[in-house]
């Protein structure tokens, strides 16, 4: 996917983070595009004509709104069938552990050779995103997982990341965020946060390009940003 930077992509971070945040499905896991394939393929199964564009709209957000997103168009066993027949290959994917986006074990090395404090926050259930991270390969690498479940309310409310910088014990105002939904990066800033924007499968619309944030291609472009303030020996650790 070809994303156009924002302006303030390559725009210094003005203060020394305390925490690194990440976002887990679409952010670190390539799980928006496996998720994608099998909303397709349960679709097809059940016959149930429904495009792209209303799998894509759901990218962020918690499963209750996907789910109310899902009503306006079927109905409620028509939404249950698709939901049980999606949820079945999706398992199977999980199981076998999806991919990883690129770049991403080493900027989580150097942020681990420079002690920075980091943490996943994702609308995914806790007990599901432990799960996930497991089979993934990334569980080792975060000492918290915060979960939607256990918030009241989900992105975009800032909820889940004002939760996450309370349990490591740092002021909302030195996290960094890796956000890939404009849900999550909405959340971040009204946590009073810095989230730097990786899309993945939905591209910024202009009123997202207007919240004036960082928006960057890849993990890559994410890790640049926050170099200057790592040290240089953890990258020579790498």
């Amino acid at each position: 996917m070809s994303i156009e930077a924002s302006d303030h992509a390559a725009a210094v971070l003005e203060f020394e983070p305390a925490a690194v945040l990440f976002d887990m499905d679409g952010t670190m896991i390539e799980s928006e595009a496996a998720l994608l394939e099998c909303w397709r393929q349960a679709a097809h199964d059940l016959a149930l004509p429904l495009e792209d564009g209303l799998w894509l709209s759901m990218v962020g957000l918690h499963d209750s709104a996907c789910h109310d997103l899902l009503r306006t168009r079927l109905d409620e066993e028509q939404v249950q069938a698709l939901l049980h027949t999606m949820q079945a290959l999706y398992d199977v994917r999980v199981d076998a552990g999806l991919p990883l986006k690129a770049g991403l074990v080493a900027l989580l090395q150097r942020l681990a050779a420079h002690g920075m404090a980091t943490a996943v926050v994702t609308s995914t259930r806790r007990p599901r995103a432990l799960y996930k991270l497991e089979r993934a390969g990334l569980l080792a690498h975060f000492a918290l997982v915060v979960g939607g479940d256990e918030v009241s309310h989900p992105k975009p409310a800032p909820d889940i990341y004002r939760l996450a910088a309370q349990r490591l014990g740092v002021s909302a105002e030195r996290c960094v965020v890796l956000e890939d939904s404009p849900a999550g990066v909405r959340s971040a800033l009204a946590a009073g946060m810095t989230p730097i924007h990786i899309p993945d499968l939905v591209a910024p619309s202009d009123e997202v390009r207007a919240l004036g944030h960082r928006i960057v291609a890849n993990m890559d472009e994410a890790h640049a940003l926050l170099a200057p303030w790592l040290r240089a020996e953890a990258l020579a650790a790498q």
